[in-house]
């Protein structure tokens, strides 16, 4: 039997495919990452990565890029380090501060895209380079965090046959599910893909592609702090070579998962599973014990290169399908007036 699927749906769905057969070669060789604690693990490891994932594909929907979700994960947690260390501020409010300066940031950035025309690359890159270096002026070393309120989160489990849902993942979730409706079921939502798909005509219909433009990176910057109070939990510390790299990470995950980087194509839940597959390849590679680190970035690079040409091709044959679609039916017109 047949399954018929949308064009449009095809990368989501070949990411769904991907995410399957990696995760069944690595239960070939190790059967115990069939194991509910495995799979659970997954959401847990890459927790910090799938939150940013999540304000991320909001912004590649636009047609936008934002290089400073590492660098803000960064120095979300260094800043979380120091406010429980030297002002003994509780680490949930300094958690909250913090995801308020992270989507002022956004809103920052998302202004200067929007009334001053600048190309979103530029913008975030000098976002990235000034939390990196403002990381290392807080504080060059490492600072680790001592509370018994991280000590409790960290106990918290939703226990799942072998395995246990952690608060990071519980988070990473919640993120998760609020994007896939923020995404296709609100007027917001709605916004965004417009916009990513011709901003000039979705300016002409009326939507205020300022005002999603800026709700978008300010999205990112919210999800980017947020990220960065998680990866505090995670490691008990805060850092700032963290995250170091991670913006291409998590640019790889969202394309990964069907977004296409010119816009207007894409969704959260496909965002998902990007991030498994990046998580099912490290996991391969941590139960292996003798393969370098560095082939989870080679295997992903393969993949992504993979997808990149797959978008292009669906890209070219709905372009060559539409002009078809076209000249079919301006033929038999010519043909009557001939005719006649």
């Amino acid at each position: 039997m047949r399954i018929p699927i949308k064009q449009k749906h095809i990368p989501i769905a070949a990411t769904i495919a991907v995410t399957v057969l990696l995760y069944l070669i690595a239960a070939l060789r190790f059967p115990g990452i069939l194991s509910m604690r495995v799979l659970l693990n997954l959401f847990y490891d890459n927790s910090f990565l799938g939150i940013c994932a999540v304000g991320m594909t909001f912004v590649i929907l636009t047609g936008g890029i934002d290089l400073s979700v590492g660098a803000v994960v960064a120095c979300t947690s260094v800043a979380i380090a120091l406010f429980v260390r030297d002002f003994h501020m509780h680490p949930a409010m300094a958690a909250l501060i913090l995801m308020c300066i992270g989507t002022v940031y956004g809103i920052l950035v998302g202004c200067l895209i929007h009334f001053f025309d600048i190309p979103p690359f530029l913008v975030t890159l000098a976002g990235m380079f000034f939390a990196r270096g403002f990381c290392f002026v807080l504080s060059i070393d490492s600072i680790p965090i001592n509370h018994p309120f991280f000590l409790k989160l960290s106990n918290i489990a939703i226990p799942i046959l072998d395995g246990s849902l952690a608060v990071p993942s519980i988070i990473f979730i919640v993120i998760l599910i609020a994007g896939i409706f923020i995404a296709n079921r609100t007027r917001f939502g709605r916004n965004v893909y417009a916009v990513g798909g011709n901003m000039q005509s979705a300016t002409l219909m009326g939507l205020e592609s300022g005002k999603t433009l800026i709700g978008v990176y300010a999205f990112s910057g919210f999800c980017s702090a947020l990220a960065g109070a998680v990866y505090a939990l995670y490691t008990f510390s805060g850092n700032g070579w963290a995250a170091n790299g991670m913006e291409l990470d998590t640019i790889a995950a969202v394309v990964m998962g069907g977004t296409l980087l010119t816009g207007g194509v894409g969704s959260v839940f496909g965002t998902l599973f990007g991030v498994l597959i990046s998580g099912v390849i490290q996991t391969y590679i941590s139960f292996d014990g003798t393969l370098s680190a560095w082939w989870t970035k080679i295997v992903i690079g393969i993949l992504l290169f993979t997808f990149i040409l797959l978008q292009r091709f669906l890209y070219k044959t709905s372009r060559f399908t539409s002009n078809t679609a076209q000249v079919s039916f301006d033929v038999p017109e010519d043909k009557t007036a001939e005719s006649i």
